[in-house]
């Protein structure tokens, strides 16, 4: 298992309430039979609209691994594809006021920490990403605080997500093929399933 209890980095500030997910990643690239290469299409609309002024297109934000956002990130449908594309762009953890359930349940089961604070810690860090984008900024889960150069405030994340994340556990497909012969004897031993099932 694999545990995430620090993602330092540099920031990309994305700011607006309620950035649902066909924004995040529109519903034509839905199609795909792998989640390869969606990052490339991440925010595809609105990139298209601001014509190379969007974060996710400006050179100074380029490599940048942490995302500041605001209220209700993830909201509308419950499509993987949004964190899948997000990930594929580079992104390993996310900072914001607020994210939609569903959203912030795809993002753990992929190992992606989205973690909360009050509305003016994420303003501070938003300006000051903006003013000097090469700033580094971390996500402490042990120490539950952001740092962004001299800039430190407390984050919050629900303790189920934490302790997965600290104990390595969130990967429940990793666990289940670590654990994949203590499965096989336990279903061997149950009386309704044949062999033929249980090797298979």
């Amino acid at each position: 298992m694999s545990q995430v209890k620090t993602v330092l980095g540099r920031g990309i500030p994305l700011v607006g309430n309620d950035v649902d997910t066909d924004r995040i990643i529109p519903a034509r690239f839905l199609r795909c039979v792998t989640f390869d290469g969606l990052g490339e299409q991440v925010f595809a609309d609105d990139r298209a609209q601001t014509h190379g002024q969007h974060p996710f297109d400006q050179p100074q934000y380029q490599g940048a691994n942490i995302l500041v956002v605001n209220g209700n990130f993830g909201c509308g449908s419950s499509r993987e594809h949004a964190p899948q594309a997000i990930a594929k762009w580079g992104i390993q953890a996310l900072v914001g006021e607020s994210f939609a359930e569903i959203f912030l349940g795809n993002c753990v089961a992929m190992g992606i920490p989205c973690v909360t604070a009050d509305p003016n810690t994420v303003k501070q860090l938003q300006e000051r990403l903006m003013a000097s984008p090469e700033v580094p900024i971390q996500v402490n889960l042990d120490t539950m605080q952001v740092n962004c150069g001299d800039f430190s405030a407390p984050i919050v994340m629900g303790d189920g997500a934490k302790n997965m994340f600290l104990a390595g556990t969130w990967d429940a497909c990793g666990q289940l093929v670590a654990q994949a012969d203590a499965i096989r004897k336990t279903a061997a031993q149950l009386p309704y399933l044949s062999w033929s099932d249980v090797v298979a």
